[in-house]
């Protein structure tokens, strides 16, 4: 059995262990494994006649190999955003099912975010063996409760928006910490809510200004430090303004406008007059090592993703459901999507996270 790996779209903490435990798992088999570089691009870019091409695109993976690879952030497989369907020439389906059966893949593990694995769920629809893995630090997979890379992201988030706290202070101003969070506002409650700010924007509730402000005026009088902090979603929105959905899917280097935190820095300085730190921690909330939840998650769903080939299953997502580890069919993200339940976890009058319901729920994952 030969089984192919590869991870796409952003990188996240925690795709490395996930890496190494399928390679070990598959190993412990007796299988061999391949891993391809830079996500499906990495596809298009072989030509199963060159070995020089199959060696630039892909790796074998060996126990020793992944050795020590779970302490390191990022991917080793490198990544890519490339749906081969989408691609300038058209659809590039055959290029991607000609590699594995040129390299003798029999299966293959994906690991990625949204747009990864709906290229994953139709790869499986043409007979590949596929099980993927969800990643994205935004959480927002549709038919998992959890994604690799979220806990990390949160995490760093509360480490910095509290050592913000140091110069917002000192300067007595209002403080704008944007997050990651193009159509979830996920990781910006969760880190709000931890790191005890005064106020949190969420992409699912827009942010009306005339009740907005004057909160967080009366959060910087009230406070004997005399300042306030905010946090807000990337894709978060001020309300009666129109939003460009084309542009929000662009990355920050290639929007038009001002992002959403500098936006209501400006707002704040020409209403309320007071002076703003504002930060985007963009890139910050991804890098370095994955704490240990990520680790956690990383291993098991590896393990589990082999697992499931071992046993004859194909065509499944892993996923945490209610605290457990199971699986579903891979198309599953396909119907529906995942965002903050904003009734049950958002107070929408006062921009606050809100723990309406604790009994029951698994631990971390609210």
């Amino acid at each position: 059995m030969r089984i192919g790996i590869l991870t796409g779209g952003g990188d996240v903490p925690g795709l490395n262990p996930c890496i190494r435990s399928i390679t070990l798992t598959a190993d412990d088999l007796g299988w061999e494994v391949t891993g391809f570089r830079r996500g499906w691009q990495g596809f298009l870019e072989i030509d199963p006649d060159d070995s020089a091409s199959i060696a630039n695109g892909s790796l074998p993976l060996t126990r020793e190999g992944v050795r020590g690879i779970d302490r390191m952030g990022g991917t080793i497989l490198h990544t890519s955003r490339t749906d081969p369907r989408t691609v300038e020439g058209g659809d590039r389906t055959g290029q991607v099912l000609k590699v594995l059966d040129a390299l003798g893949i029999d299966a293959m593990v994906t690991l990625g975010g949204d747009g990864t694995l709906r290229f994953s769920a139709h790869l499986a629809a043409q007979g590949v063996p596929v099980i993927s893995v969800p990643k994205t630090m935004d959480n927002d997979v549709f038919g998992t409760d959890y994604c690799i890379g979220f806990s990390t992201a949160v995490s760093r988030s509360v480490e910095a928006i509290n050592a913000l706290r140091t110069t917002i202070e000192s300067h007595e101003r209002i403080g704008v910490i944007e997050l990651f969070g193009r159509r979830s506002g996920e990781t910006a409650l969760l880190a709000g809510f931890l790191a005890q700010v005064d106020r949190t924007i969420i992409a699912e509730a827009p942010a009306d200004l005339d009740v907005l402000l004057p909160l967080l005026a009366e959060d910087k009088a009230s406070n004997p430090a005399n300042y306030a902090v905010c946090v807000i979603s990337e894709g978060a929105s001020i309300a009666g303004r129109k939003e460009d959905d084309a542009d929000l899917s662009r990355s920050a280097t290639q929007r038009d406008d001002r992002g959403i935190g500098q936006q209501l820095g400006r707002e704040i300085e020409e209403r309320l007059g007071s002076g703003t730190v504002i930060q985007e921690l963009a890139y910050l909330m991804r890098a370095g090592e994955p704490d240990a939840m990520d680790r956690m998650v990383g291993f098991a769903f590896g393990g589990l993703a082999v697992q499931l080939l071992q046993r004859g299953e194909k065509a499944r997502m892993v996923t945490l459901s209610d605290g457990n580890y199971a699986h579903v069919p891979i198309d599953t993200l396909l119907h529906g999507t995942k965002s903050v339940d904003v009734t049950g976890l958002y107070d929408r009058s006062t921009y606050r996270a809100k723990l309406m319901r604790v009994e029951g729920m698994p631990m971390f994952l609210y």
